[in-house]
């Protein structure tokens, strides 16, 4: 079930302002206020799935182009984004409308990812796989470009998955927990249950594990939504 994100749905995660005030990303004005906010050096917003956010880093720019800070475990801890990343993943796509999920890690090695577009553009998604979620199934999607900065905080007990926008495209991840071939799982990209809307203006570009993954209907999940414990 589709559950696209305007501006107007976001709002900054408590927490991670350290002495500025959190500023509703709703529109270009509000955004450029919060790139000239002295002490804030990342916005992080609110998907409408419990846990999965937007993070954009501010850039310091000037004659020579520009910095920021892509991840700081302090100021993520102040946000109380406490997961220890352990491994770096970094991927190149040659042709756009590569497709590459829904993956998932199942417990004991259950990944959290930050998920951000180095080079080139991408639709990322994330879907809620928690049994007892009132959002099980459900699904949100997030443009990811070298331009706009932004990454997606995907949990665990979600999948993820995305398609590239541009040729020789560059997508880096942080993970959670090491990579286990023996817990790596996936669900089918076009799964009619989930019901993405990819964007695609024809078939996209597949690894024959992604072509072969099972239906959401003839999954069975290994992650329980705490609220359903």
């Amino acid at each position: 079930m589709a559950s696209g994100i305007s501006g107007a749905d976001r709002l900054p995660y408590p927490g991670f302002f350290s002495g500025a005030d959190p500023i509703l990303f709703d529109n270009a004005d509000r955004l450029a206020n919060w790139k000239k906010t002295p002490g804030a050096k990342m916005l992080i917003e609110k998907t409408d799935l419990e846990g999965v956010l937007i993070l954009t880093p501010k850039r310091f720019g000037d004659d020579r182009g520009w910095f920021c800070e892509t991840f700081n475990a302090a100021r993520a801890a102040e946000a109380g984004l406490g997961m220890v990343f352990v491994q770096d993943n970094h991927s190149m796509s040659a042709r756009a409308g590569t497709l590459r999920g829904l993956h998932f890690q199942s417990p004991p090695h259950a990944q959290d990812k930050l998920v951000r577009c180095s080079r080139g553009a991408i639709f990322d998604v994330a879907v809620d796989i928690r049994r007892g979620s009132p959002t099980f199934g459900k699904w949100t999607g997030v443009e990811l470009t070298e331009e706009n900065g932004r990454q997606l905080l995907v949990p665990k007990g979600f999948l993820h998955g995305f398609v590239t926008r541009a040729d020789f495209t560059e997508v880096q991840y942080k993970c959670s927990d090491l990579y286990a071939p023996d817990c790596d799982g996936a669900v089918r990209w076009d799964d009619p249950d989930i019901g993405i809307d990819w964007g695609l203006a024809g078939v996209p570009v597949l690894s024959a594990k992604d072509a072969a993954a099972p239906l959401f209907r003839d999954f069975v999940s290994p992650f329980v939504h705490e609220g359903a414990r």
